[in-house]
């Protein structure tokens, strides 16, 4: 039989079947949160001036708070471990950072064509924290993680 005649060719089952294509996902799924807390983590001050210019006081609750989502979260979803609850920390994080930091409907023109488009990638990047979050409950019930 081809390799056409099933789902896909057999090098896409290989690459799929690879023991580090599971890992590989995973941290280029959540390697934006860790680079974004590991700079907020780095550079505190300029992280609370970033809350507080969003209207989130007192700045330096919001910052620890953003900075801790946005290191446990990963390391949660990296190790396979409670990968539903590091998925769903920073999917929630997204969503709010989306609605508090891009609020393309009260924008016009350039401005808010860009914060759309950013918006829209927060909403996909939602949806693939919760296909990593499926992903991995599945390969929990099979026995695989």
């Amino acid at each position: 039989m081809s390799d056409y005649g099933r789902e896909g060719p057999a090098w896409v089952d290989a690459i799929l079947d690879w023991r580090w294509t599971w890992l590989i996902a995973r941290i280029a799924v959540v390697g934006i949160f860790v680079v974004s807390g590991t700079i907020k983590l780095l550079d505190f001050p300029a992280a609370v001036a970033e809350q507080e210019g969003h209207g989130l006081r007192p700045g330096a609750f919001w910052a620890a708070l953003t900075i801790a989502v946005q290191i446990v979260g990963p390391l949660l979803v990296i190790s396979g471990r409670f990968v539903w609850l590091g998925a769903g920390a920073l999917g929630v994080f997204t969503a709010m950072a989306a609605l508090v930091g891009h609020g393309f409907w009260a924008m016009q023109g350039e401005q808010r064509f860009v914060a759309m488009n950013v918006f829209l990638e927060h909403i996909g990047l939602i949806g693939g924290l919760i296909m990593t979050a499926l992903v991995a409950e599945h390969a929990r019930r099979e026995g695989r993680l």
